[in-house]
């Protein structure tokens, strides 16, 4: 068994330029890995069913880098760029929250953030990408499975107040997720 070292970002001032970018098809690869890995660590901490073995499906993601949704946290470290986190960050309304049990903060235009991923190699990084968001978009809303308490807890240590149940749209069964939103007004 191969054991990877992981790096903070501000190890020895080895890694810099710290910034988001849209993804292209060239990291398409790598994102794959990243949500692999995203996958077997939800699994590992007790949240098996929320992406499986499939979710995100190839289609979507690579839906989500031809139409600019997809984002990268990346930075340079030893110069080389690597991919630290990466999410679906999607304009307009949400098929999937317009039915909710319980209440949105309001019902102003906003984006959601959706298939967030870190790769596990610096502390903080879906924190980041979070962050970014607000400061860009101002009202955010996400969606996290009961069973993903890391999410749950990046989510609400980021101020997101949580606003009820939805039931996704696109999936069989596993459907409810905790919705939640923030702006940053």
């Amino acid at each position: 068994m191969t054991h990877t070292t992981m790096v903070q970002s501000n190890d020895a001032g080895k890694a810099a330029n710290r910034r988001f970018r849209h993804a292209t098809m060239r990291d398409f690869p790598q994102m794959q890995r990243i949500y692999a890995h995203a996958r077997a660590l939800m699994a590992s901490n007790g949240n098996p069913t929320q992406w499986g073995t499939q979710f995100p499906r190839e289609s979507v993601v690579l839906d989500d880098i031809v139409n600019q949704r997809a984002m990268l946290l990346v930075d340079e470290y030893d110069g080389h760029e690597r991919i630290l986190a990466q999410f679906a960050l999607c304009p307009g309304e949400d098929p999937t929250y317009l039915n909710i049990d319980g209440a949105w903060l309001d019902n102003n235009a906003y984006v959601t953030i959706h298939r967030i991923a870190s790769a596990g190699l610096v502390r903080h990084a879906a924190r980041d990408c979070i962050k970014w968001a607000l400061k860009h978009y101002g009202n955010v809303r996400a969606d996290t499975h009961p069973n993903n308490k890391a999410m749950q807890h990046v989510l609400e240590s980021a101020g997101f107040a949580r606003c009820g149940l939805i039931q996704l749209i696109d999936r069989p069964t596993d459907t409810t997720r905790i919705a939640y939103q923030r702006h940053e007004w």
